[in-house]
């Protein structure tokens, strides 16, 4: 895949059914300076993927009377580092089609949401992103990628997690991290900060509820394991 993250320079491969009734996001994008290929059928998308370089996949599975798993787990399989978007109406939808996908988005949806979805999923600049054991982030879409799971991060928990990939394998007192994120040296409730750390977890680890790499240090704060 290419690095880009401008719209202007992202290339979407995008299948689209003939079945009628459904919102035309494909001319908006466009205009909005996309570059956009389109496909018909999981076959023809597959041939195009084999042949192109793209940025993403979006499938409006809507258009073509289909839940669209069968195609997202046969992209998944052949092309794992091309991120997925399926569009679907909400009685279509396949269990477990989450795990193939980037992002399932249901009918009705405005063009900003489909924007916004999509450039989460872009690739950002290469030289920007920091890396500690498997965790990536990008700080320019406030994305974070963790053993293949990536996720959007609110810019709070964004300085959060580089708190801690400043300094891995180290504990940090929760008073370190009320001043480096808060700006405060308040800590008579340490109710947020908890919060926040298992809503980090959930971003990054693999079972939240028995974390791996954010460690609960008792009485004294937090320690991301590498």
């Amino acid at each position: 895949m290419k690095s880009k993250g401008a719209t202007n320079q992202s290339q979407i491969l995008w299948i689209e059914g003939r079945w009628g009734g459904n919102p035309n996001f494909v001319p908006l994008l466009r205009n909005k300076g996309f570059g956009i290929d389109l496909a018909s059928t999981g076959k023809e998308a597959m041939g195009l993927a084999g042949k192109g370089d793209y940025d993403l996949l979006i499938i409006n599975a809507a258009s073509m009377r289909t839940s669209g798993a069968r195609i997202c787990k046969n992209f998944y399989t052949e092309f794992s580092d091309l991120p997925i978007i399926l569009i679907n109406n909400a009685d279509q939808v396949a269990d477990g089609v989450e795990e193939y996908v980037g992002y399932l988005l249901i009918l009705d949806f405005t063009t900003r949401k489909l924007v916004n979805r999509i450039m989460s999923l872009l690739p950002g600049d290469p030289d920007n992103m920091e890396k500690v054991g498997n965790i990536v982030i990008d700080p320019d879409r406030n994305q974070v990628n963790c053993n293949g799971k990536q996720s959007s991060l609110t810019p709070r928990l964004m300085t959060l997690l580089k708190v801690f990939m400043d300094k891995p394998g180290e504990v940090i007192p929760r008073e370190e991290l009320f001043k480096n994120v808060w700006k405060t040296n308040y800590t008579g409730d340490t109710r947020t900060l908890d919060v926040h750390v298992s809503w980090l977890r959930q971003a990054i680890e693999d079972d939240p509820r028995n974390p791996k790499i954010i460690k609960t240090v008792r009485g004294i704060g937090y320690k991301l394991e590498v």
